[in-house]
């Protein structure tokens, strides 16, 4: 018996996803430490009423003794997804980190309810394999270094195959996709991880998509819509006012059908080794596209850059579970400071796996500042000015030319 279980009988706090992994920990935690098992949902999306109720059953039905869901929606995208969205954030310029992103906040929810509930002791589902381990252990070391973790599927290196049949055997509830994948989704997407991501070379079937399936055997016909945005939050679609959090859902619930967000991310894991994992993000997609192009017609090129240079090192960091780092605060402050003139319109068209930028509109247009007109007049400058410009701009070319015909 882990020395653990003689610390008064305390419950453990499991931090419950409805997946295979904490689905097993339910009854394995209760079996092996003799305590009885609490489990937490920290909704940070994707869970509707139907969902919830689902994941509550099926907790009570592997032997929780209670189970409670905290909505973490609306403060999820506060402090995280809108800093992601005024960065433009992708990893490997492609994945818009669709989950992972959430588990300090899943992790600061978790220290709550232990404290709450008084108990010293919280376990998670994590691999030894993955980069959930180390954003949720960060956090909560950080955030409350008095709680005991306990980190079973990680520590004792069960097998998914196992802990199927661990549950079969009892005649427990098995999640609905089994072994075969691991999904994981929040308010920013979905990740699929299964046989086929193991390797470099391969994609999942179609009908382990959760959110695009049949996007492409059943395509669509083409949609318009207008994103507005206030000073870098997405504020309203179609004409309707909306919280950040309704606009993400009702753009999901619209980009999914046309496969827009579908990917496969290969990249560097927190733990040094290469890992590949498919993701669908449709509002991603459509909000980071956006938002980019409502930026490039607002915003000077310096200012481009510099938000560039940021942005990705603050992508790693929240990837990485740093998210507490104070040097997030600065980054977010320079993030927020850049959008004070981020306020307008897009108008994006959504085909079968495309999405495309009709136009874009703002009141803070640097663009329609100017009195010329790019390849076919002049504004603010004479043909004159603009012949000078040219002999200014050549001067590096030119000394360098010279300088180098003088040495021979």
């Amino acid at each position: 018996m882990p020395t653990s279980a003689s610390q008064g009988g305390q419950p453990i706090v499991l931090a419950y996803s409805g997946g295979l992994d904490t689905s097993f920990l339910v009854p394995w935690l209760k079996d092996t430490y003799g305590r009885q098992i609490i489990t937490v949902t920290v909704d940070t999306g994707g869970i509707d009423e139907a969902a919830a109720r689902t994941l509550g059953e099926r907790a009570r039905a592997l032997g929780a003794l209670e189970h409670h869901q905290v909505d973490a929606r609306a403060d999820y995208f506060e402090q995280v997804l809108r800093f992601l969205i005024m960065g433009n954030v992708r990893r490997g310029q492609l994945y818009p980190l669709c989950v992972g992103a959430e588990r300090v906040m899943q992790a600061q929810t978790i220290a709550h309810m232990a404290r709450k509930l008084g108990t010293s002791m919280i376990a998670h589902g994590c691999t030894a394999a993955g980069n959930d381990q180390v954003r949720f252990e960060v956090a909560m070391r950080t955030l409350a270094p008095e709680l005991e973790v306990l980190a079973p599927v990680r520590d004792h290196a069960f097998k998914r195959q196992e802990e199927l049949a661990y549950l079969e055997e009892r005649g427990l509830p098995v999640p609905p996709y089994g072994a075969a994948y691991s999904v994981n989704r929040g308010l920013w997407g979905v990740t699929i991880g299964g046989k086929e991501t193991l390797t470099s070379s391969g994609t999942i079937p179609e009908h382990a998509w959760v959110l695009t399936k049949d996007a492409f055997t059943k395509p669509r016909t083409p949609e318009t819509h207008v994103i507005r945005f206030e000073r870098g939050r997405p504020s309203g679609l179609d004409g309707r006012p909306l919280s950040p959090v309704a606009l993400i859902e009702a753009l999901e619930a619209l980009a999914a059908p046309f496969g827009l967000g579908r990917g496969i991310h290969l990249g560097d894991t927190i733990i040094g080794t290469k890992g590949r994992v498919a993701f669908e993000a449709p509002a991603a997609e459509v909000l980071l596209t956006a938002h980019r192009e409502l930026e490039k017609l607002v915003l000077t090129g310096r200012q481009q850059r510099i938000k560039e240079l940021v942005a990705q090192p603050y992508g790693d960091l929240v990837h990485e579970g740093q998210l507490l780092d104070p040097v997030c605060r600065d980054i977010e402050s320079l993030l927020q400071s850049s959008q004070e003139r981020v306020t307008g319109e897009v108008r994006v068209s959504f085909r079968p796996g495309n999405l495309f930028v009709e136009g874009v509109d703002s009141p803070h247009s640097l663009m329609a500042a100017s009195r010329g007109v790019y390849g076919e007049a002049a504004g603010e400058w004479t043909p004159q000015d603009a012949l000078g410009f040219s002999k200014i701009v050549a001067l590096t070319g030119v000394f360098h030319r010279r300088a180098g015909e003088s040495s021979k």
